[in-house]
């Protein structure tokens, strides 16, 4: 008669195991004539992320995603190791966090110096705060190449699809873009893509504006789409229309903040025309950065710098990893093997 099935999907959660290592001691009598120990041998301890540590590269992977991926503050971590029996205080967490971003940084440095070398780069920053610093406000800043959604743009997937996060101490001028963009061994000469904050302009002579952040002040919903044939004259009817109404519109009114900020904005905002290769806004960058503002509303701030240098470079290595199309948990966890 045949049969029927049906399917049901069933949660089974996350186990936690103690990993044994029993390192066995063996002596020869007959060469040990003088009592002494030196003729005993035992295998050298297993190799580990974090030296003298019960961390594994699993273990030390959840803690990364589950804070800098999925927004877990470390306190509800340990709230959860407790519901297993287990006490990991959020100190001896923090501290992993610190001695995980270090192993990656030579990585980092490694992927920074490969973004440099890209036609490329979209960039955006946001505040952070440090409790341990007497200024108000730091700044997490991010650099990007490629696109952020490799299944749906392939022709991007690889490693030209980077994202780094780069933690400056309490600043937001434009040696902190000029600074990252020029290394001892690298300097970007490409085009950036930016929106209209004026640290940028000091740093790259490269600039390609954003036309998100230029809608953005009109409030228009419609985005159109233009090739180079299409956009050209589209664009000469727009400036047209910005000469004539910047004469009659009052610049304290929200129209006429739009449109002194479009009409600055415009050598950046039509050179997109010059290059295939660039956007016709910033949105790359500003979703890079949209991970770590989520994660901040969750965790609010970094004890101190350190923690905000470990957070840039453990950010960075899972957005990279997102944009090229990998997991996370795995990439982290085998390059911690």
């Amino acid at each position: 008669m045949g049969q029927d099935s049906s399917e049901k999907l069933k949660f089974v959660p996350a186990q936690i195991s103690v990993i044994e290592h029993v390192r066995l001691k063996y002596s020869c009598k007959h060469c040990d004539t003088k009592g002494t120990q030196a003729n005993i041998k035992q295998a050298p301890v297993p190799a580990s992320p974090i030296p003298k540590g019960f961390a594994t590269p699993s273990l030390l992977s959840q803690l990364i995603t589950s804070k800098y991926q999925y927004a877990l503050p470390l306190y509800r971590q340990e709230t959860l190791f407790k519901q297993y029996g287990i006490e990991l205080s959020r100190q001896t967490m923090s501290d992993w966090m610190m001695k995980s971003a270090a192993l990656f940084k030579p990585l980092y440095d490694l992927l920074h110096q490969h973004l440099l070398t890209q036609g490329v780069l979209h960039a955006d920053e946001t505040t952070l705060k440090v409790i341990n610093d007497e200024r108000v406000k730091s700044y997490m800043w991010v650099y990007c190449s490629g696109a952020d959604r490799p299944s749906i743009e392939p022709r991007y997937k690889g490693v030209n699809s980077i994202v780094l996060y780069d933690y400056q101490d309490g600043s937001r001028a434009s040696t902190c873009v000029s600074g990252f963009l020029a290394t001892e061994h690298t300097v970007f000469n490409g085009s950036l893509q930016v929106d209209g904050y004026a640290a940028y302009q000091r740093a790259n002579d490269k600039l390609v504006g954003c036309w998100a952040h230029a809608r953005r002040k009109f409030k228009v919903k419609e985005r159109l789409y233009f090739r180079r044939t299409h956009s050209s004259a589209q664009l000469a009817t727009l400036k047209q229309w910005l000469d004539k109404s910047v004469q009659q519109v009052s610049k304290q009114s929200a129209l006429g903040r739009a449109i002194h900020y479009t009409i600055n904005q415009w050598p950046k905002l039509s050179r997109y025309l010059e290059d295939g290769r660039l956007n016709i806004d910033n949105n790359r960058a500003e979703r890079a950065v949209k991970p770590f503002v989520i994660g901040r509303k969750n965790w609010l701030f970094n004890h101190n710098h350190r923690g905000a240098e470990a957070s840039a470079i453990l950010y960075s290595i899972i957005e990279t990893a997102k944009a090229n199309g990998l997991t996370p948990f795995d990439y982290i966890e085998r390059c911690l093997e």
